[in-house]
């Protein structure tokens, strides 16, 4: 069952779709649901992913499909999807869409999406390429995804420039914390979270870099750190 705004969206990208052929921009999906912020519409959209109705086709900007409408039996002729995200129990099962290989091998394949500074929200580069093969040993439930570190930052927490960060999708985090944290709906950035009051600090683990604080409702948690990667020469 759906939500009223997940059934709106959904209705409203069906619609646009059969009326341009093309997936409408986040602004448009925005407006047209008469939401503050865009992070609500990657909220909602990965809520209809997470429920098999909309698929985020690989590779393309812009590029929503919709799998099925309530009401519809399965798929629509023509639609084939597989995920790009792993879920659920890693002692039990695997979900479709990893490859056979990494999985008899104890890995997953999780998408990569690109450098923690590069200034936009994880949603935004959800559709790149790039994979990077992890243990399953490392993850737990949920839905995780991987980020290239770029800065120095969070070096006294062990995190170096270049190392690839294993972050589990979450809205939630305790104080002390490791968070993707997306501020202002444009600038992500990976800190110790520690909230203050009304207020939320974004903490450096390193001493040439100051604490930012900004009011709760700019700072947005998109994952929490779970593990990191890095390679040698």
């Amino acid at each position: 069952m759906l939500t009223r705004k997940q059934f709106e969206l959904l209705a409203f990208i069906d619609k646009h779709l059969k009326d341009t052929g093309f997936s409408p921009s986040f602004e448009e999906m925005k407006e047209a649901l008469g939401l503050k912020s865009k992070s609500g519409i990657h909220r909602l959209i990965s809520a209809l992913e997470d429920r098999g109705f909309l698929h985020r086709r690989p590779h393309r900007a812009r590029a929503l499909e919709v799998i099925r409408m309530p009401g519809e039996d399965g798929p629509r002729p023509g639609v084939t999807f597989s995920p790009n995200v792993i879920r659920g129990d890693f002692q039990k099962r695997l979900l479709s869409g990893v490859r056979a290989a990494a999985e008899a091998a104890g890995a997953v394949q999780l998408p990569l999406y690109g450098r923690i500074a590069a200034g936009l929200p994880i949603e935004a580069l959800r559709d790149a390429d790039a994979t990077i093969e992890v243990p399953v040993a490392m993850l737990g439930g949920g839905e995780h995804y991987a980020l290239e570190v770029a800065g120095d930052s969070m070096i006294d927490a062990g995190i170096q420039d270049g190392d690839t960060v294993i972050i589990r999708r979450t809205e939630n985090a305790d104080n002390g914390q490791i968070v993707v944290a997306l501020v202002d709906e444009n600038e992500v950035t990976l800190k110790r979270l520690r909230r203050r009051g009304n207020s939320i600090a974004l903490e450096p683990a390193n001493p040439r870099h100051e604490t930012r604080i900004f009011p709760s409702d700019r700072v947005h948690v998109q994952g929490r750190l779970i593990g990191l990667l890095r390679q040698y020469d």
